[in-house]
């Protein structure tokens, strides 16, 4: 008979959200096992968010390499190898999955390469991998299987001329020359600044009236302006149809108002956005409740199995690694009776191509919807002497307060590090902190976050450097 080993928890996905939900119950001293298919990380470590940034600081790096100039610094013959570019994205990946499987053998966690399955309530079985055909029983299971790359119906994803983001990480020694980008949401330009950077004639198409089509009007206009000068061309508003995949590239046809025209490019790549991954991960006899496929959880986190939990992408968007490994430790506190803070509220929203993205809360359009009543303040880098000094000054901080009480509705920056400037009115939403307390707090001059300042203060027309 099959050795038994029994769990207080047993994780199925080792992403964002499983390493940080198995690492929080062994912290908690709970005997702890995850599972992950592939390697440590999932993949957002293995084949998302890591890689990806390391592939946008080399372009970002080239960038600044080629403008060395307006620093005084003479540089020759500026040039790139781009497989190297490639495999410094994987050895980075990898440092970092070595550093999670560190983490669990820190805190006590068993971990398993393989694919899980709760074969019932309470039980799990390994049904592929070198553990194959081992079982676990278990007070608790936390699914964190993510979710994968929606496909293009009809197109066959072969990894060389039609991809999807994961197979656009995969080391290659050449960037295309000519790339169609299908979805202009965060991995969409992500990747068509990566490309554009390093020569590949960039093509991005998105259906909906705007690129970024979650953030703020202003900041798409914007962030549209820019990718045109920087040399891509952009079709927004635009259907793809009729994909053809040919020997040597593909070829498509856009429609936007009624006309039809024909493009073709070398590569095709894919972001349309994600689908719940789900399959082979409960058998059967399990009877989940889903909704549009992902799981569907109280405020606790716990499915409509007593027991079965999920937190991250597997319940659905925003489909963001910070919040999954936010939703899986407060899934682990509630299931072993520990204070929790129930489902994300406010929460950053981040691109990384350049200018990036940081967003949370309303976008204007959406407090008009409301019919809030609403203030904006906003302040532009071009009159932040830090922004201005390091040649970043593109873009602008703009925020939606209430017109009495200035409670703060959202938040929307695009420029240099915005990612890292948006975690100050996450704190104070959090904290319900108003536009009078950023802006009556002194931050340090001369520093990007001073026009965190200063857009608070122009809610109520007391900026002073505009």
């Amino acid at each position: 008979m099959a050795e038994t080993v029994e769990y207080d928890l047993i994780v199925i996905g080792g992403g964002p959200a499983g390493y940080a939900g198995a690492i929080r119950a062994g912290q908690l001293g709970k005997k702890v096992a995850c599972i992950e298919f592939e390697r440590a990380g999932g993949t957002c470590l293995n084949w998302g968010c890591i890689p990806t940034k390391a592939l946008l600081k080399s372009a970002e790096f080239y960038r600044s390499l080629q403008k060395a100039g307006t620093f005084g610094i003479s540089v020759k013959e500026v040039g790139f190898d781009f497989g190297k570019v490639m495999e410094r994205s994987r050895d980075v990946a990898g440092q970092m999955a070595k550093g999670v499987e560190f983490l669990f053998r820190k805190n006590k966690v068993d971990y398993f390469v393989g694919r899980a399955q709760v074969t019932v309530p309470g039980m799990v079985e390994i049904t592929a991998g070198e553990h194959k055909g081992k079982f676990f029983k278990t007070k608790n299971v936390l699914l964190a299987t993510g979710a994968k790359p929606r496909e293009l119906p009809g197109v066959p994803v072969d990894g060389e001329q039609v991809l999807t983001s994961r197979e656009a990480l995969v080391p290659r020694k050449h960037p295309p020359k000519s790339i169609v980008i299908i979805g202009a949401g965060a991995i969409g330009v992500e990747f068509a600044y990566f490309y554009n950077a390093f020569g590949s004639k960039v093509t991005l198409v998105e259906m909906l009236p705007q690129i970024v089509p979650v953030e703020d009007e202003d900041v798409a206009k914007a962030l549209h302006r820019s990718f045109e000068k920087q040399g891509m061309t952009i079709h927004a508003g635009t259907k793809v149809e009729n994909v053809r995949v040919k020997k040597t590239g593909v070829e498509l046809t856009l429609v936007k108002d009624g006309n039809a025209t024909e493009i073709e490019a070398e590569t095709l790549l894919v972001a349309i956005g994600l689908v719940p991954n789900l399959e082979g991960a409960v058998s059967s006899k399990v009877k989940l409740e889903l909704e549009r496929g992902y799981v569907k959880v109280d405020d606790r986190y716990e499915s409509s199995v007593k027991g079965i939990y999920a937190a991250g992408d597997i319940i659905g968007p925003p489909w963001l690694a910070h919040v999954a490994t936010f939703e899986a430790i407060n899934a682990v506190n509630a299931m072993f009776g520990h204070r929790h803070a129930g489902r994300v509220k406010v929460f950053p929203g981040c691109t990384y191509c350049q200018p990036q993205i940081a967003s949370t809360g309303l976008t204007e359009k959406a407090a008009k919807e409301k019919k809030l009543d609403y203030k904006v303040g906003k302040f532009p880098f071009t009159a932040s002497g830090k922004a201005v000094a390091a040649g970043d000054s593109e873009g602008f901080v703009k925020v939606i307060s209430d017109a009495k009480t200035g409670e703060i509705y959202g938040v929307h920056i695009l420029g240099n590090e915005a990612p890292e400037l948006i975690a100050e009115y996450i704190l104070a939403m959090n904290m319900e902190g108003a536009v009078d307390e950023v802006h009556q707090s002194i931050h340090a001059h001369p520093t990007l976050s001073e026009a965190l300042m200063e857009a608070a203060a122009a809610t109520t027309g007391e900026a002073i450097h505009i």
